[in-house]
């Protein structure tokens, strides 16, 4: 007999549960409000200090296996509580540590240790929510990612605001713009030419220190709400979608699936566009139109908000038009933007083509969750889901390490947008591609 939501607990209550755990984790989408303050204050390259934020992004992925796996055996609680509390922790260390073990640390601390709790935190919520909902599937992982993306925005409102991290933040803003100076005209730069003190590199450092204290606390709280429904629950109205009539793969089988490749390769493509932004979004905002790091990235922090937005609406959206026509759009609106992005450069034009790409990128995770779902079933999803997103993963170092590179080699970011077009463009083919597959031989 079908079970209701009374017989097994407020879903409403876990999804906002859920989403508060995904705003603490994704908060590492504000990486680049630290970027020209580290490169400043410690003396790093672009590529350099991108590291980290690529790291964290690549063990996401490996996160999001792990915990994918544990979480289908022990339940989501467990698991959510431990990756909420390896974020806090990375960030602590990254905090406490940095200045005085260089980049290193940051990649252990930051990037290895905090990425893994990423991924374990956030698969946990994703796989639980689309659980209780098989009525509204796109939409309510939509909802819970949209926290993800919500991270950010609500970060990039505070963190800056705060005095002295301001303060290092304008005095690292001077660094860069000389330093960029220096390497247009082939000329010498002498760091020891600008203000940054001792109280810039401990006001950067204390953020990362009360920053990871509050994810794991909050983060940690909120992770205890968390359950899987109970066996055979569903609600009124809701229409089985699951693979097949109600067939789950196994992890195994979804491996031989060649749709399981073309939905990760479609997955790692958008994120590369999306993420060769995020990572370096406030100095991109700055090269395109001149302003100010103090100028660009509260602009930035508010338009973070699209990447929440973006996974709530295309996941709806999803819903209703379906999961291939909603990514053969999530690409060909990027195609135009990336293409023309280069030539904008007033603070308002750029504003809304980082807002479409935000909007874009965060809708391609919005829509995979119910994507993966629809293919292989719920049985398994926290493990399958956790495989699809070492997309993620990978992503989070080419896209990043790319824009880096070419800032490093050729003083902008400028040059990696129309190369990023024609991918998006050669990626919108893939959803013409990609059909649901049916049950293995033999499967009952």
């Amino acid at each position: 007999m079908a079970t209701t939501t009374s017989a097994g607990g407020n879903r409403w209550a876990i999804a906002f549960a859920g989403v508060i755990v995904m705003i603490c984790l994704g908060t590492v989408y504000s990486w680049s409000i630290f970027t020209r303050p580290l490169i400043a204050t410690q003396h790093w390259s672009n590529t350099t200090t991108t590291w980290a934020f690529a790291l964290a992004i690549f063990f996401l992925g490996v996160g999001a296996v792990i915990g994918g796996r544990w979480q289908d055996r022990a339940g989501p609680r467990v698991v959510t509580i431990t990756g909420a509390v390896l974020w806090g922790l990375g960030n602590l260390l990254a905090g406490l540590g940095t200045t005085s073990m260089g980049y290193w640390w940051i990649y252990l601390t930051y990037g290895v240790i905090g990425g893994l709790g990423l991924g374990m935190g956030y698969i946990t919520p994703v796989a639980t929510v689309t659980k209780w909902f098989p009525d509204k599937r796109g939409l309510a992982s939509g909802m819970v990612v949209m926290g993800f993306g919500l991270g950010a925005f609500f970060y990039n409102q505070i963190v800056p605001k705060i005095g002295s991290f301001a303060l290092a933040a304008k005095h690292a803003g001077a660094y860069i713009t000389a330093k960029d100076a220096a390497t247009k005209a082939a000329t010498a730069f002498d760091p020891t030419q600008f203000p940054i003190t001792a109280d810039d590199t401990a006001a950067v450092m204390s953020i990362f220190i009360w920053s990871g204290i509050i994810f794991a606390i909050i983060g940690g709280i909120c992770a205890t709400f968390l359950k899987n429904p109970p066996p055979g629950y569903t609600v009124g109205g809701a229409v089985a979608t699951a693979a097949q009539g109600g067939y789950s793969y196994t992890p195994t089988q979804t491996l031989r699936a060649p749709q399981f490749y073309l939905l990760w390769l479609m997955l790692f493509l958008n994120v590369t566009a999306g993420i060769l932004i995020i990572s370096n979004a406030v100095p991109i905002y700055s090269d395109l139109t001149g302003a100010a790091a103090a100028v660009a990235a509260p602009i930035y922090g508010f338009l973070a908000v699209f990447n929440g937005l973006g996974r709530f609406f295309w996941g709806a959206v999803s819903d209703r038009i379906g999961r291939n026509m909603a990514y053969v759009l999530i690409f060909g609106i990027q195609v135009v933007v990336f293409f023309f992005l280069g030539s904008l450069h007033s603070l308002a034009a750029v504003g809304i083509a980082f807002a479409i790409v935000l909007l874009c990128y965060g809708g391609g995770f919005g829509t995979m969750p119910s994507f993966n779902a629809d293919y292989f079933g719920t049985k398994f999803l926290g493990q399958n889901y956790g495989m699809i997103l070492t997309a993620w993963g990978f992503a989070g170092i080419v896209g990043p390490i790319i824009a880096a590179k070419v800032k490093d080699a050729t003083g902008s970011f400028t040059n990696a947008l129309v190369p990023v077009a024609v991918m998006l463009l050669i990626a919108a083919i893939l959803p013409f591609l990609t059909k649901k597959p049916a049950p293995p031989v033999g499967a009952g």
